[in-house]
């Protein structure tokens, strides 16, 4: 007996814990009622003439910027167009023994 009022108070006692935040974040008749966004005013015709004026000097400032006619590549004069063609192997170098493959030894693998 003792064990399940034990459960039962635990059951509610979760109970409320999980219905304490969705309370709180209800809009209920009993909370405060404040409105953090404030009342915008609407803009007099003098501010309204003077965001018109700034919109056009920001366009005309847009149309001066000049085209980029090359690309903005730092490196270009460092990097070649194409890469260069391998030269073309002589019949004395194609007719040459064939090395033997050489492993090359690294730390990574090594099971010693």
């Amino acid at each position: 007996m003792r064990v399940v009022g034990v459960a039962a108070m635990t059951a509610l006692i979760g109970m409320a814990a999980l219905a304490a935040p969705a309370r709180a974040q209800m809009m209920g008749g009993d909370g405060p009622h404040i409105n953090l966004l404030g009342d915008s005013a609407s803009k007099t015709p003098d501010e309204i003439e003077a965001d018109q004026e700034k919109q056009k000097a920001y366009k005309d400032s847009l149309r001066k910027i000049p085209d980029a006619k090359a690309s903005n590549d730092p490196w270009g004069v460092v990097r070649n167009d194409a890469p260069k063609a391998a030269p073309a192997k002589t019949a004395s170098k194609a007719k040459a023994k064939p090395k033997a493959k050489v492993e090359a030894k690294t730390g990574g693998n090594n099971p010693n």
